[in-house]
């Protein structure tokens, strides 16, 4: 008995070591790939990948001319590339062309013949036409300015009958689609986005996250006495941590569940993110307990389904395509150029990025190297269904980097969209895509017996024919054989 025991204990001591090793080993890798670019094989193990964006300047108050930048949350750049600064701690709204020269400042507006200021906003919205949208949080509303800084409507409190008794309104982020509905993202709110018709009306919630636990926590629920389950805690929804919106009115959101922490929701509410990758998109795949989970803070969807994620925790951008497929990860904590205190908001301006630190006042310019260029159009010629451009692209793609599996699957797709079936079984066979190897050996099969029908069906008629001449032979052999016995036995 006492030697079963120390067994016991000797195993589950070789077990823990083993689980050391294999914790610190992780820790090793992180610390490892968070020096430089990296992405992740179709096993999910980190690469080595070449920088597809390196950062070029940093911008703060004082270099761009304006003062100061105290405390900025958020960052907008509208289609003809002006870039609007939400500077919450001097409560105003930066405004700067494509060269980051001054063009205006918003610190206030005119209501009703009195001089109106924004309180600690923290998030704000231009459309197209340059009407400006705030998040002004301190003041619990939101307020519609035009192209001209001039007041349209202010958005206070709604009232309705699906809003909880006491229900305070503190807008933090805010989207608006092409017909002036505006989507809010409010502290405290588990129902999802608040919807606001183009007059300001509160007209619904959209997208609520699901709730959450693990098995552990179900199985303790099935367990417990009734008195038990009524002091434990009461699980809700997770809140949104921040929203984008696509062209076609498609609301691209992050929260702060541990999966499926990034979504795209339609006109309904319903998730339709695809999420065909080689593990979910929502920051890096391999995390330990010691520097815990993604949590994103920021997303930005550009075009041809390219959308990234801030992970501010890490003070990393990911770049996904439409499929959820990681194209190339930037950025880190640190002091040098390229680094971050606190990112908390980002966006493209043509294929550059503008990352924003708050603790920091600056804005840090991401330029894009030949690999990201190549690798951004590689992805958007197939969305527009240019087989032969994406083709050529992910063939440059892959000689600059061997190690991105997905390149072969999207060399693979444009080669099945153009019907080489049988190359594409090869390529999607590298990047280990079996669905879509499955769907091209299906059609390289129907391929083959159509171009083949002829040969096909002659081979059957010749084998059936032997099949048959030689059935008739052994049957005349078979009588053969029979009258000869009986006339020997005759």
């Amino acid at each position: 008995m006492l030697k079963s025991l120390r067994r016991v204990s000797a195993y589950i001591l070789i077990a823990l070591c083993c689980l050391l090793v294999i914790s610190l080993g992780g820790n090793a890798v992180q610390a490892e790939e968070s020096g430089g670019s990296y992405n992740y094989s179709a096993w999910g193990d980190p690469v080595a990948a070449p920088s597809a964006y390196q950062a070029t300047v940093a911008w703060n108050g004082e270099s761009l001319g304006v003062g100061a930048l105290k405390d900025p949350n958020d960052i907008h750049v509208t289609a003809d590339k002006h870039i609007y600064v939400l500077d919450s701690g001097n409560q105003r709204i930066v405004v700067l062309d494509e060269q980051f020269k001054p063009v205006r400042t918003i610190d206030s507006f005119d209501r009703d013949g009195q001089t109106d200021h924004f309180n600690n906003p923290q998030g704000l919205f231009v459309t197209e036409g340059n009407h400006v949208y705030v998040a002004d949080t301190g003041n619990k509303r939101i307020v519609h300015l035009d192209q001209d800084g001039k007041l349209v409507n202010i958005v206070e409190s709604p009232q309705s009958e699906s809003l909880a008794a006491g229900f305070q309104f503190q807008p933090v982020r805010i989207v608006v689609d092409k017909a002036q509905r505006m989507y809010v993202m409010s502290t405290g709110v588990y129902d999802g986005f608040m919807e606001f018709n183009a007059d300001g009306t509160f007209s619904s919630f959209i997208g609520a996250n699901r709730v959450q636990y693990n098995a552990l926590d179900h199985l303790w629920k099935m367990l417990s006495t009734k008195a038990q389950r009524s002091q434990m805690i009461m699980y809700t929804p997770t809140e949104f941590t921040n929203m984008d919106i696509d062209e076609e009115g498609f609301l691209y959101a992050t929260n702060g569940q541990q999966s499926d922490n990034v979504k795209k929701l339609n006109a309904q509410g319903n998730d339709i993110l695809r999420r065909n990758g080689y593990f979910p998109p929502g920051g890096d795949f391999w995390w330990t307990s010691l520097d815990g989970a993604p949590r994103l803070t920021d997303i930005d969807v550009t075009d041809s389904d390219i959308y990234s994620v801030l992970d501010g925790k890490r003070g990393r951008i990911l770049t996904y395509n439409g499929d959820g497929y990681l194209m190339y990860v930037f950025g880190e904590l640190g002091n040098q150029l390229g680094e971050f205190n606190t990112a908390v908001a980002f966006e493209r301006i043509g294929d550059d990025f503008l990352v924003l630190d708050k603790t920091l006042g600056e804005i840090t310019v991401f330029q894009s190297t030949e690999y990201g260029r190549t690798l951004n159009e590689a992805v958007r010629s197939y969305f527009k269904g240019d087989e032969e451009q994406a083709n050529l692209l992910y063939e440059k793609t892959i000689n600059m980097n061997a190690n991105l599996d997905f390149a072969y699957s999207g060399i693979g797709k444009a080669k099945l969209r153009q019907g080489d079936y049988a190359e594409a079984m090869k390529y999607f066979k590298r990047s280990l895509d079996q669905k879509n190897y499955s769907k091209a050996f299906l059609l390289y099969r129907k391929q083959v017996l159509r171009e083949h029908f002829t040969e096909i069906v002659a081979t059957l008629f010749a084998l059936l024919l032997c099949v048959f001449l030689l059935k008739r032979y052994r049957k005349k052999r078979g009588k053969k054989n029979v009258i000869v016995t009986g006339q020997s036995g005759g």
